[in-house]
């Protein structure tokens, strides 16, 4: 059995560490652990933690999500199966299509859409929101279809892969996964310049994202403009105080500014959340 690292997680689901945390902390998933004590999840815990994010961005009482999320394990296969699957969450009920077989949702609000692939060894889980048919068939899927092949291409193909992930935003500027994927993609390239402008279009369509500021913070430090980064960081850890690297770049940043009360501070909040982690 494939099991998946936290890089993997991260890459594949576009779930921040600290959210992934969280999920792991509350006890919606279980994972194993390698022979340095690091997370290693299985294909049912990536579908178990990706349709866990989306109840709770959707309001959904604890106990109604555990309760789905059980369901939600019993009917998922150990392994991919080769028609792939599609996953429905309506109301308690969480439904599950492996290809061969047709779900109906009865009643209830509509609050997940997935459909999960292998190809090439690469798990895809692309997520369809609430559209009319036609619009998905003519914007959401395509923009999922170049996010999907960007992320193939980055390892081997990063211009081609930078490509997609433009023509993917093109087709959806709501898809933040694909103007952070290339926004960091440009900055690991050394293109600091057109990262910034990338992430700067990111906000205007998306907001405030934690993981989208914390990469600005870093980009701009890279720049050399410690205000922009402090500004970066303070604002992705308003979006998600449990970002831990972002304790920790602040701490750096302050203590290099002689500021050292701001840095023991943050340096705290960085260790107890590593604290919990573990």
């Amino acid at each position: 059995m494939h099991l998946y690292n936290v890089r993997d997680v991260e890459r594949v689901l576009q779930l921040p560490r600290s959210t992934l945390q969280s999920l792991i902390k509350i006890g919606f998933v279980r994972p194993a652990r390698g022979p340095r004590r690091e997370y290693l999840f299985s294909f049912q815990d990536l579908i178990v933690l990706r349709t866990a994010r989306a109840l709770i961005e959707a309001n959904v009482p604890r106990k109604r999500i555990r309760r789905s999320l059980e369901s939600l394990r019993r009917h998922l296969p150990e392994t991919m199966p080769l028609s792939g699957l599609s996953i429905c969450a309506v109301g308690d009920r969480v439904v599950v299509r492996d290809g061969t077989r047709h779900w109906q949702a009865d009643d209830g609000q509509y609050l997940l859409g997935l459909d999960v692939t292998l190809q090439n060894g690469v798990l895809h889980v692309v997520e369809h929101q609430d559209q009319p048919p036609a619009a998905r068939e003519t914007h959401a899927k395509n923009a999922a279809e170049w996010f999907a092949e960007a992320l193939e291409l980055e390892s081997t193909n990063p211009p081609e892969a930078l490509r997609a992930y433009q023509r993917s935003v093109e087709a959806d500027p709501d898809n933040l996964g694909a103007w952070i994927n290339r926004g960091r993609l440009l900055h690991e390239q050394g293109d600091t310049r057109q990262a910034e402008r990338v992430y700067r279009s990111a906000i205007e369509h998306c907001g405030t994202d934690a993981l989208l500021m914390f990469n600005l913070g870093v980009l701009m430090e890279d720049l050399g403009k410690p205000d922009a980064a402090l500004e970066a960081y303070h604002t992705a850890i308003n979006e998600d105080p449990n970002l831990a690297d972002c304790h920790y770049n602040l701490a750096r940043l302050y203590e290099s500014q002689g500021k050292s009360q701001h840095a023991i501070r943050h340096l705290g909040q960085y260790r107890r959340l590593l604290t919990h982690e573990h």
